[in-house]
């Protein structure tokens, strides 16, 4: 499957598909007049970056953490990667939530001065 087909099928943005060659992380593909070919393997680390880019890693942390894919016995370090993403985002959650609350509170004013 080529870099376009890829994009297309998957929806996976032609920026990330870029960036993943240019980090050497699809060595291991074939380039088929000068196009290189991507197979199930890379459509799964595809996908994996994609996830990433979701859950707010940014550029140099999505690299370090598929760099790290390929090191052994990393699992620690990319947990550490994600419970850090993990806290990032309850700690938002709860700035949401409080911010819901205060703007429940000033309808609940509203509503009672009727």
């Amino acid at each position: 499957m080529t870099l376009q087909e890829a994009s297309d099928q998957y929806q996976i943005p032609f920026h990330i598909l870029k960036e993943y060659e240019d980090w050497g992380l699809c060595e291991a593909a074939k380039k088929v007049v000068g196009e290189r070919q991507y197979d199930q393997d890379d459509l799964e680390r595809l996908g994996l970056i994609t996830t990433l880019y979701d859950i707010v890693f940014s550029t140099e942390e999505v690299e370090v953490y598929m760099r790290l894919l390929e090191e052994p016995k990393s699992e620690q370090t990319r947990l550490r990667m994600l419970n850090q993403r993990r806290d990032a985002a309850l700690d938002e959650l709860h700035l949401r939530e409080r911010l819901l609350q205060r703007l429940d509170y000033l309808r609940h004013e509203i509503q009672n001065q009727k």
